[in-house]
C-alpha cells in the first residue's frame, strides 16, 4: 500500500499559538483536520485566481514489493 504522505510536499507555517489552537478546534468541529482545511483553502485560493496546475497522480505500485 502506498502512503499518501509519499505524494505530498510539506508546507511549514508559523502562526500564533492561540490562532493555531482556535483553528484546530474550528476544523475539528467541522470534522476536518487542520491539514485537510489548509489543502482546501489552497485549492480554493488557486481556483479564485485562475491558477492552473496539474494534480499529482500517485504512481501505481505492484503488490510484490
Amino acid at each position: 500500500m502506498v502512503s499518501r504522505m509519499e505524494d505530498k510536499a510539506r508546507l511549514t507555517v508559523l502562526i500564533d499559538p492561540a490562532k493555531k489552537k482556535a483553528f484546530e478546534e474550528l476544523c475539528s468541529s467541522q470534522d476536518m483536520t487542520s491539514s485537510q482545511m489548509v489543502r482546501l483553502l489552497i485549492r480554493q485560493y488557486l481556483d479564485k485566481h485562475g491558477v492552473q496546475y496539474e494534480p499529482l497522480v500517485p504512481a501505481k505500485r505492484s503488490r510484490g514489493r
